[in-house]
């Protein structure tokens, strides 16, 4: 239940945020129309003339992971669609399971149970914390039709801060998400002819991570909404666990939508921007948005595997040793994170910010 009715003139981001009704709990108040500032511009909704439903991202068996056409899969997948799912990747099902189980138990709690995880400010090294998503200008700030809780998975990070009803789940699915994302990032750089990730060059590629739950509850008016507008993600890699729902789509390579299909224990990766500057331009960090449903609520899970703050991100040397000149300056990842949250660029124009 919700800890408040939300009327027609009440301060939305009041209730959503301050609150922390969140989306669920304007959904809970059984609305026929969404609010105006949950309408989505035109240009941002997902036009369903564009989805093609021939075309698929690459579906890889890591049962040899060490066979070295499973590398070569897993480095041309990244090349050509910057998105593939991945099966038979060793963690188990169960694990998987729980944790879906587990964002639901957190986010049908009731809003004064939430509001311990919202913060009045947020500093990346945060341990835990809810997030929404409102963008656009002062007046014209649209929310997305998502609530998320962020958690901290670092050193630093404390996860007795955690929730309990995600903390162990949390903490499980860490346990074996973390060393198949240094094993698909070691994949990833062997293609780039970079050495293994040893002490030197783990806060590079493996500096800060997160555990994210995102939550989009059902919505009566899905054409006008969205869970996610089309955007592209900062770090490396993003190893991202989903439900049965669906609403996961790339841009292919024709400027088409490609539907993600959901795999019973499967999991999506994704290259980040982070990674294409590095690679100069060989991997691809791919524009990527997520629909609502009307009826059924979505619940997907990103393990976020980003540069530390203090990283300094560019073209590789071993990409340029044959006199290829490189596409992107060397940038500071904190700089590059404060320009991508604070203007929100749309699509895959976050990465001018980083060109020479």
């Amino acid at each position: 239940m919700s800890s408040s009715k939300f009327e027609p003139n009440d301060d939305i981001f009041d209730f959503v945020i301050k609150k922390a009704n969140g989306i669920k709990g304007l959904v809970d108040t059984n609305l026929e129309i969404i609010p105006n500032q949950c309408i989505q511009p035109k240009e941002q909704r997902l036009d369903k003339s564009q989805i093609d439903n021939q075309e698929s991202i690459p579906i890889i068996d890591l049962s040899n992971f060490d066979d070295l056409n499973v590398e070569k899969s897993i480095q041309e997948a990244a090349s050509k669609w910057g998105f593939f799912q991945i099966i038979n990747h060793g963690i188990p099902t169960e694990v998987l399971e729980d944790l879906k189980d587990a964002a639901h138990k957190f986010f049908e709690l009731p809003a004064e149970e939430k509001v311990k995880y919202r913060k009045e400010k947020l500093s990346p090294g945060e341990s835990v914390f809810m997030f929404w998503s409102a963008i656009g200008e002062k007046d014209e700030k649209v929310l997305e039709w998502r609530d998320g809780i962020k958690h901290g998975c670092n050193p630093q990070n404390d996860s007795n801060l955690w929730p309990p009803q995600t903390r162990n789940q949390v903490l499980e699915y860490q346990k074996w998400a973390k060393p198949l994302a240094k094993k698909l990032l070691e994949v990833l750089l062997k293609g780039l002819n970079v050495n293994e990730i040893d002490e030197s060059l783990e806060p590079l590629f493996m500096g800060t991570m997160s555990i994210n739950i995102n939550y989009y509850p059902p919505c009566p008016n899905p054409n006008i909404a969205m869970g996610f507008r089309r955007h592209c993600d900062m770090g490396c890699i993003i190893l991202l666990l989903q439900d049965d729902t669906g609403g996961l789509y790339i841009r292919g390579t024709k400027e088409n939508w490609i539907h993600v299909n959901p795999i019973k224990g499967a999991l999506t990766v994704n290259i980040g921007d982070s990674l294409q500057i590095m690679s100069n331009d060989r991997y691809k960090s791919i524009e990527h948005c997520v629909a609502v449903d009307s009826s059924r609520t979505r619940i997907s899970v990103p393990l976020c595997v980003n540069p530390s703050f203090d990283s300094v991100i560019g073209s590789f040397p071993q990409m340029l040793k044959d006199g290829e000149k490189p596409v992107y300056k060397d940038i500071l990842f904190s700089d590059y994170w404060d320009h991508c949250f604070i203007k929100r660029p749309s699509g895959k124009s976050s990465l001018d910010f980083a060109k020479i």
